[in-house]
C-alpha cells in the first residue's frame, strides 16, 4: 500500500509541475491538479469488496453489495448493504439492520489522497449527517477506486474497492 500511495504522490507531483510548468503559477498547478482528480472521480461505481481490517490483525470481507456516485457539482451518494440482508430480512417481522446510505458534498486534499464526504443526509445512520467521512483514495493501474478509513492513529481499518459501472 506504502508504495501505492507514494505513487499516486508521485502523480500528483507530476501533475502539479506540468501544471506550473506551463501556466507559470503554484495556484494554477493546484487548480488544475484538483480539477485533474474531481475528474477522475466522476461517474458511478458498483462495490467489489469492502474488507475490515481488526485490530488484532487479519481482515474480514464484509461480503457487501453497494453503489457510489461522484457528479460534476462536487456531490456524492453512496449506499451498501450485507449481501445476506434480504434473505436475513425475510426470515422475520422485525426490522433488520445493516448497511449504509448517505449523500452531501465532496471536497479534496490531493496532497494527502483525502477526500471527505461531507455528510448531508443519511437514512441508515442518522448520527452521521453534519459529520465528515474522510477516505484516502487510490486509482489502481486496473481501474479500480479504492477508498481507506483510519482510525485516529492512522492505521487503515477498512477498504471499499469499487468499480466504474460504464454507460
Amino acid at each position: 500500500m506504502r508504495r501505492t500511495l507514494m505513487g499516486a504522490a508521485l502523480v500528483s507531483a507530476a501533475v502539479l509541475l506540468a501544471a506550473v510548468w506551463s501556466n507559470g503559477s503554484a495556484d494554477a498547478a493546484q487548480d488544475d491538479a484538483l480539477m485533474a482528480v474531481k475528474q477522475q472521480f466522476i461517474g458511478h461505481y458498483e462495490l467489489v469488496s469492502f474488507v475490515s481490517f481488526p485490530a488484532t490483525g487479519g481482515e474480514v470481507d464484509n461480503n457487501y453489495v453497494g453503489r457510489i456516485m461522484y457528479d460534476e457539482n462536487d456531490q456524492m451518494s453512496a449506499q451498501g448493504m450485507p449481501k445476506d440482508l434480504p434473505e436475513r430480512a425475510a426470515q422475520t417481522t422485525e426490522l433488520v439492520r445493516g448497511g449504509f446510505a448517505y449523500w452531501g458534498p465532496v471536497t479534496w486534499d490531493i496532497s494527502q489522497n483525502k477526500v471527505t464526504h461531507h455528510v448531508e443526509g443519511s437514512p441508515t445512520r442518522g448520527s452521521w449527517v453534519g459529520e465528515d467521512n474522510v477516505r484516502y483514495y487510490e486509482f489502481t493501474p486496473e481501474g479500480l477506486l479504492k477508498l481507506s478509513i483510519r482510525d485516529e492513529n492512522g492505521r487503515t481499518t477498512g477498504t471499499l474497492t469499487w468499480r466504474r459501472i460504464e454507460d
